[in-house]
């Protein structure tokens, strides 16, 4: 059985923000604005997604 994904697109810099901010747009796998990478939806995942709503766009849900 295939595993879910979702893509997620970074709209915004992390430059300004808390480090552990930072640390969850680096998990997710994104390195610049407008970036598109494909992740697993786990919980892991879903809960660096939530904690960095603001910066993000979640597609496939």
């Amino acid at each position: 059985m295939a595993k879910k994904t979702v893509r997620v697109t970074q709209l915004r810099s992390a430059a300004k923000c808390l480090p552990r901010h930072k640390a969850c747009v680096a998990g997710l796998g994104l390195r610049r604005i407008g970036h598109t990478v494909e992740v697993e939806d786990t919980p892991s995942t879903r809960g660096m997604m939530n904690k960095v709503h603001y910066l993000i766009k979640v597609e496939g849900e």
